[in-house]
């Protein structure tokens, strides 16, 4: 059983005097940054001038500056830019001002793991990863909750690295919920996993060809669309809230049938072979090595497939559709 840690077990008296660095203003970013302030820590925030995320920031009541002005400043510093500008961040605007003892932080493994970032052995260098965007963050941290975090230790310079880490994700919301103990290797080699074969690879592969064969036996793309795309929300959610077999028990008998019946059907022996080999290239660093070279190159294969899958005639059809439901919002 992992081990599981809440608001009794960490302080906030831990970070109180010192200042906390957020480099990069996203969703995230802000939504941790807020929490933070709220909560009494002391925050800077670094952002690209004359951004949306910028201008955000101003609106929120920061004045956010260089990521190197903040650095300098801070004593704990979180990057919470894209994975693939995080190495160029570190080594041209953290790394210069990172002295003994100072913390840096991450809420994905990706740069560390990959030895992307290589930090010197005098700092902490840990993780905090709410399992949650950072507008749901925020919105439970405001509501009196929190939504449930990963804690990791990478290096424990000072000896209070899981300390710190625990204050910092009680600041946050975290520990309401529950903060759970993994590694950077076990978060990084799974978050990658998880998106690639089922999350987003794997689940969007599944509508898609299932699209497809309705459409090309001759059924109208608009039924094929809902019963392969928006009514997955309905399924989804339920598994979200009660799990699988919860899930199960609240379809009608005939869906739940059709489950358990077929549905090893689709997903195969084959199949989970495939997920293995995957799994493989993301602990072996293969997919890591060929997405930061694939940045390093303009991204030419990236920006050739999303092209393509803008053009699938399921994206078309579900412009249309969404446009008579009122209730949807194209802000997400």
């Amino acid at each position: 059983m992992a081990k599981v840690y809440h608001d009794s077990d960490t302080t906030l008296d831990t970070i109180k005097n010192k200042k906390i660095a957020i480099i990069g203003y996203g969703i995230q970013g802000r939504g941790q940054a807020l929490n933070l302030r709220d909560s009494g820590i002391d925050v800077i925030v670094s952002e690209l001038k004359d951004t949306e995320n910028y201008k955000n920031a101003l609106k929120d009541g920061f004045s956010p500056v260089p990521a190197g002005e903040a650095a300098k400043s801070s004593d704990i510093i979180q990057v919470l830019t894209q994975d693939h500008v995080q190495a160029k961040v570190y080594k041209d605007n953290i790394e210069p001002h990172l002295k003994p003892g100072k913390a840096l932080v991450f809420s994905h493994g990706f740069n560390i793991h990959f030895k992307e970032i290589v930090p010197s052995k005098d700092i902490d260098v840990i993780m905090v990863a709410p399992k949650g965007p950072g507008a749901l963050v925020r919105q439970q941290y405001q509501e009196g909750k929190g939504v449930p975090c990963l804690v990791a230790i990478f290096q424990n310079a000072t000896g209070n690295a899981l300390k710190v880490a625990l204050a910092y994700a009680k600041a946050i919301g975290g520990t309401r919920a529950g903060v759970i103990e993994t590694t950077f290797k076990e978060e990084t080699e799974t978050d990658l996993f998880g998106e690639q074969t089922v999350l987003c690879g794997g689940v969007s592969e599944l509508i898609k060809a299932g699209f497809d064969t309705l459409v090309e036996s001759g059924y109208q793309p608009e039924i094929a669309y809902f019963e392969c795309l928006h009514e997955l929300k309905l399924i989804t959610d339920l598994i979200y809230k009660v799990g699988i077999q919860g899930m199960r028990k609240r379809v009608s008998d005939t869906a739940e049938y059709g489950d358990l019946t077929r549905g090893k059907r689709i997903i195969t022996k084959e199949t989970r072979k495939i997920m293995q080999e995957i799994l493989k290239e993301v602990q072996s660093g293969k997919f890591a090595k060929e997405w930061i070279e694939e940045n390093r190159k303009g991204r030419p294969n990236f920006n050739k497939l999303s092209k393509a899958e803008d053009a699938h005639p399921i994206e078309e059809v579900g412009r249309r559709l969404r446009k008579m439901m009122p209730w949807m919002s194209n802000e997400v």
